[in-house]
């Protein structure tokens, strides 16, 4: 068994440098990286701090891409912009609406299905088969009964702060809907500043961090 000093320094920072030029790019293979088999995101909320760990086992196509996402600036100053109170909490449109476009149709294929929608879990949105790209949701309830027949695969959990996620402002709710309503198109074209104006009151991903720890 390590130390609890061996396993603390064995903690790499993984956070890149935010790059808006290279967001501009989704091709660059930098976004092609894969994640560590575990990872630990902080996201810094005008709510509080959430932590979600990330287990690449779980889903290695949707791990990859939300930690390069992650690690190169695409969450930062994002709205968590669709809340049904009590069941899930989806953010995932960058700030930059030429970040948001050039994302938008950047997919990733599905993964198979192996971690439960319980309480806490973290998964990407679609509307269509091998239709992930960026937006992403905290499970705020247990959704197994829903969510594990599309399926939504979770790539991670809520181990802090899940909380403060329960707290995020839902006064909007569905607001301008998921995916497959197709009413996103003012927040693409628009990024933070369409939020800011039609929904002033959310709350918003100032930053989000990742770090990655070795196994015991």
């Amino acid at each position: 068994m390590r130390s609890g000093l061996a396993l603390l320094l064995s903690v790499v920072f993984l956070q890149a440098t935010p790059d808006p030029q290279r967001l501009l790019t989704p091709t660059d293979p930098v976004f092609r990286a894969e994640a560590p088999a575990r990872s630990i995101v902080q996201l810094d909320t005008t709510a509080g701090v959430v932590r979600i760990e990330v287990t690449r086992a779980w889903a290695p196509h949707g791990a990859d891409r939300f930690i390069a996402l992650v690690r190169h600036g695409y969450y930062n100053n994002t709205p968590v912009f669709r809340i049904r109170p009590g069941t899930w909490a989806q953010f995932g449109i960058a700030a930059d609406p030429r970040v948001a476009q050039a994302w938008r149709a950047q997919t990733i294929p599905d993964d198979p299905f192996r971690e439960t929608n319980a309480r806490g879990t973290v998964a990407f949105a679609f509307a269509v088969p091998n239709g992930r790209a960026t937006q992403v949701f905290i499970n705020l309830r247990d959704n197994a009964a829903t969510h594990d027949k599309e399926p939504f695969v979770p790539f991670g959990r809520v181990i802090e702060g899940l909380d403060v996620a329960d707290r995020f402002n839902a006064e909007y709710g569905e607001g301008l809907g998921g995916i497959r309503a197709g009413g996103q198109d003012p927040a693409f074209a628009e990024g933070a500043a369409f939020f800011r104006r039609v929904y002033p009151r959310l709350d918003w991903i100032t930053r989000a961090t990742a770090i990655s720890a070795e196994a015991h």
